[in-house]
């Protein structure tokens, strides 16, 4: 369009949250307390919604007619909520991943920042007012809740103390409608109570008693070995500017120890340290572990904290009082007063690739993020992806190496089991069952690992051969015990466990395969006097669960501890001896490229867990296909001799990390419709190819290995270059193209660069 002939002297460019791929100008508001910055929110009008939006640049000029742009209506941050850096890392990401940018902004905000709240968060405090000296009043009152035994117990717990947080509240059983109709009869009041600005942890420290950023000495640092203290010294060398580290340690070797020296380094500077895990269940065994090392303020960022408690933990993280921030996936976006250092435990791990909306890697932008706030990064691992082993063997990375084992016994072979054609009990072979029964009577500690929740896989009749499948999905719904139902575990639906066969209405129905729950009742039964300790999904849903789970093992009891992939990631069990692999297959026959590896790195992962201390430990792997090259090569060679023989493998297939995948998505409720946009995605990547800048290798359209997901059809198309550079310019093009297509009914696409996942 035609530039307006007037134009005003200031124009905010926002990023909206929307699905659109661009910002929108808009005009001050008419009466500003004060004007906003780039990386301050606004509230402002997009089309009948009211939203939060992030300024990403100040304007003179736009396309569009000045009568026709709307005003801000109010600026809610006098000052930016993220620093240039980082505001500049969420344009490029943005830009790299095909994302919306309102979309990517707002994954980096925590909720209540998201709906436009204060960026100080305000404590909100119950109370009553009533007092110990209203004798009478209280007695009255008491009488008149005779009839409200509920309401009655909530007005005796406010005076109890002097306040209590909504939150504290809740977790005593009340809930908000019961505190407003307490607040309506006049016997609780709410107080709103804003926290004192908290000064920076260096500060903190100052006015300790001594200086030193170590917690007392009974947490005090371990002896290094010479492998820990090279690693420690190759990091530390220049602690002011971006440096990239591959920090490849065998499981037990003492990757913690390191990370916590380099720590160490940074907090003595007044540098914060920013740590990603891949799971929650991991945050608080490290902020434990942390927190008694260190006496600066630790905070953890991730889904399993309420709001309060998340925003809590970002503010505390931007004004600097927080020394160490320890959080998920998403905690890589937290704006830091002092950036020091930014650690990627297990970096390997396929939770730090956001599978849904913006596409993310946390990994590869930690990196980025590093290079951007000239601080070092680590990325940790005892198994490495292959694309880190990649740019490590090209000098991207420093490769650090820990070889050894910080345990006094040497690390647990794998020992393969061939169940072929053997007698299996509920799964578990002969072998199995007395190597679980010597351990135990020994009065140490096992894990059994099975990599499926439930009680079955599938409920079968042997009358008709009916199976128990999902109607929205290809898939089998899953049997769980407790309570009794089949459950989807692809799209979540659920339903009550039949007593008849719905198709021949027969009762001969029997459960096939085994899952957690059906594991646990046969271990039960095998070793009734030994406590058998299940940890999946299912059985850690309570905030505390798995830590409580993991404090009962901490506590050296002798146990069975049996789980899936939730107890394969960095879990330091002492007094753990023996670990047994039901079922590893799987991932040799997998449909994703990837498969092996990631068999590969979960097989390692778990057999770490095996003789940490000072009790020897033993790994037994039962399979069908013993004689398979990945299972021999795990069980006679190293990981790294395994990678670097797949490594050969990739690049003579030419597949990443040689080449670079982007992987377009349409979903429909109608597979042709799916199939039909799928057709035309193909047909204008193929005209933008024939443009030598753009050209890349297609493959596809085709449907996806699981082709209806609750309730919709899924198409993709694969798309590969051998340069990086390529690929972008054909997406931004392709995209471009596709934006504009008005979409059948409940279709949509999305696209995800450098997909981890391929099913």
């Amino acid at each position: 369009m035609p530039k307006a002939s007037t134009q005003p002297t200031r124009l905010y460019r926002i990023a909206v949250p929307s699905p659109l791929r661009r910002t929108f100008d808009y005009l001050p508001a008419s009466a500003e307390t004060f004007p906003a910055q780039v990386g301050c929110r606004v509230r402002i009008p997009f089309g009948a919604r009211r939203v939060t939006g992030v300024v990403t640049a100040l304007v003179s000029e736009t396309d569009v007619p000045v009568e026709k742009l709307r005003r801000v209506e109010a600026v809610l941050d006098a000052e930016p909520l993220f620093p240039r850096s980082l505001l500049s890392l969420l344009v490029w990401a943005a830009d790299y991943y095909q994302c919306p940018i309102g979309e990517v902004f707002a994954a980096a905000l925590p909720t209540r920042l998201r709906a436009g709240e204060g960026l100080v968060a305000s404590d909100e405090r119950w109370l009553t007012p009533l007092t110990a000296a209203d004798d009478e009043t209280r007695e009255t009152q008491f009488a008149a809740l005779k009839r409200a035994p509920r309401q009655l117990a909530l007005l005796q717990l406010l005076l109890a103390r002097e306040s209590y947080s909504a939150e504290e509240i809740a977790a005593a059983g009340f809930g908000r409608p019961m505190l407003r109709t307490l607040q309506e009869r006049g016997l609780a009041d709410c107080v709103t109570v804003t926290p004192a600005p908290r000064p920076h942890f260096k500060n903190t420290l100052a006015t300790a008693s001594g200086a030193s950023v170590l917690a007392p000495a009974v947490t005090a640092a371990l002896t290094l070995t010479a492998e820990q203290a090279a690693a420690v010294a190759a990091i530390g060398a220049e602690p002011e500017s971006y440096r990239g580290f591959l920090l490849d340690g065998v499981t037990g070797s003492g990757k913690t120890e390191v990370y916590m020296r380099a720590m160490e380094q940074q907090l003595a500077l007044g540098r914060q340290c920013l740590v990603l895990v891949p799971e929650i269940g991991l945050t608080p065994q490290t902020i434990a572990r942390f927190s008694s090392r260190f006496r600066c303020p630790v905070v953890a960022l991730h889904s399993g904290l309420n709001e309060s408690e998340r925003l809590s933990g970002w503010t505390q993280a931007r004004d600097g009082s927080a020394g160490v921030i320890i959080g998920t996936r998403s905690a890589l976006f937290t704006p830091l007063a002092s950036p020091g250092i930014l650690i990627v435990d297990e970096e390997h791990d396929a939770s730090f690739k956001q599978q849904d909306g913006f596409r993310y890697s946390a990994r590869d932008l930690a990196v980025m993020r590093g290079r951007a706030e000239h601080m070092p990064v680590v990325l940790g691992s005892a198994t490495p992806s292959f694309e880190t082993l990649h740019n490590a063997s090209l000098g991207k990375f420093t490769h650090l190496h820990l070889p050894r084992s910080t345990a006094a016994l040497p690390r647990a072979a794998i020992e393969l089991v061939d169940i072929a054609d053997k007698p299996l009990q509920q799964g578990f072979s002969e072998a199995a069952l007395l190597r679980l029964r010597e351990h135990v009577e020994r009065g140490n500690q096992c894990l059994v690992f099975i990599n499926r929740r439930g009680y079955a896989p599938v409920l079968t009749c042997n009358s008709c051969g009916w199976r128990s499948e999902c109607d929205d999905c290809i898939a089998q719904m899953t049997v769980h015990k407790t309570p009794p139902r089949l459950r989807c575990h692809h799209c979540g639906v659920s339903e009550p466990l039949p007593r008849l066969c719905p198709h021949c209405q027969s009762s001969t129905l029997d459960t096939f395969g085994l899952g957690t729950q059906k594991a646990e009742s046969f271990l039960q039964r095998q070793f009734p006097h030994t406590p058998v300790i299940r940890v999946d999904r299912d059985s850690t849903r309570g905030k505390t669960a798995l830590g409580d789970v993991l404090a009962r093992v901490d506590s050296g009891e002798s146990c069975i501890l049996l789980g899936t992939q939730m107890l394969a990631k960095g879990h330091h069990f002492p007094n753990l001896t023996l670990v047994v692999i039901l079922d590893a297959d799987g991932g040799l026959f997998s449909a994703d490229f990837r498969g092996q590896e990631h068999m590969a790195q979960l097989v390692t992962q778990v057999a770490g867990r095996a003789g940490r201390a000072e009790r020897a430990g033993e790994v037994l792997l039962q399979t069908q296909h013993a004689a398979h090259a990945t299972l021999q090569s795990l069980s006679n060679e190293s990981y790294a001799e395994f990678s670097a023989r797949q490594l050969e493998e990739r690049l003579l297939a030419s597949l990443p990390p040689f080449a670079h995948l982007a992987l377009l998505r349409i979903e429909a409720t109608e597979a042709e419709a799916a199939l039909g946009f799928a057709a035309t995605a193909a047909q204008i990547s193929g005209q933008l190819a024939e443009d030598a800048r753009l050209a890349v290798q297609r493959l596809g359209p085709m449907p996806a290995p699981m082709e209806k997901r609750a309730g919709r059809f899924r198409v993709q198309l694969l798309i590969k270059s051998e340069r990086r550079g390529q690929l972008q310019d054909h997406l931004r093009y392709l995209v471009a193209s596709l934006d504009p297509i008005k979409l059948p009914p409940r279709l949509r696409w999305s696209l995800d660069v450098d997909p981890q996942d391929m099913i």
